[in-house]
């Protein structure tokens, strides 16, 4: 997602981000994007501040936001990647606070069109949902994270090279802020479509059927090909010329 991204940036907005994330290990947008998944073990506090913006549960009122309900004190996927965009975008803010919210940004685009990451709350987004997946024991949400994806057996650049073939996202206006109640519904709305969970006779499967993979994973890539593209026009337009 965060390479997709990266093809489709502006050189000044390059420039600016090369700028932001100077003396990081890895100064570019993928070597940032789990930076945010990384904090329980590198910054506990932030980490435990910022557990719940990864997510929101929509899965249970047929994919409807009530912030109030859905989002206290603004602690969801939801309202953090508003948030964050507009701390990356307001130059005012010193050069540390921008790094962070740049980190975040990439991160939570991620996240919200990860269809799990705004699914059920009674099952964790599904992390509580087990699976067997080629012999192996996983859960759902992994298998929408990364299982499917892992599965196709490609290189970071060939992957890439097969996502950049999708159809590109038309652009939204205005980017800013980031239209993400839309798109946490957009999410909802796969993860509880009949048949992402698996059943058979009308009871919960755990075994993954056959033929899963080959009808969900075009849906999980089309989704990192819209969320790359996303991405970019966020940040082209948060960075770009004031």
């Amino acid at each position: 997602m965060a390479r997709i991204a990266d093809t489709e940036l502006t050189p000044q907005v390059k420039q600016q981000i090369a700028t932001l994330l100077a003396g990081e290990p890895d100064p570019t947008l993928a070597g940032i994007a789990s930076w945010a998944d990384e904090l329980r073990e590198h910054d506990p506090d932030l980490g435990k501040k910022s557990s719940r913006w990864h997510y929101v549960n929509l899965g249970e009122h047929d994919c409807a936001y009530d912030p109030p309900a859905d989002c206290p004190d603004g602690n969801c996927v939801i309202e953090a990647l508003k948030q964050q965009t507009a701390l990356l975008a307001d130059r005012s803010q010193p050069l540390d606070v921008r790094r962070q919210a740049l980190k975040f940004v990439v991160h939570f685009v991620g996240d919200i069109h990860q269809p799990m990451h705004a699914g059920y709350a009674h099952d964790k987004g599904g992390n509580d949902f087990q699976l067997q997946f080629n012999g192996k024991g996983t859960n759902l949400h992994s298998l929408w994270d990364s299982g499917m994806l892992y599965d196709r057996h490609l290189s970071d650049d060939a992957y890439l090279a097969q996502l950049l073939k999708l159809p590109a996202t038309p652009a939204a206006k205005p980017v800013l802020p980031p239209d993400a109640v839309a798109w946490a519904q957009a999410s909802c709305r796969v993860a509880i479509a009949p048949g992402v969970y698996p059943t058979k006779d009308g009871k919960e499967e755990h075994v993954l059927p056959e033929g899963y993979v080959a009808q969900y994973r075009p849906v999980a890539e089309a989704a990192l090909r819209q969320a790359g593209d996303r991405l970019a026009a966020i940040l082209n337009a948060a960075l770009g010329t004031p």
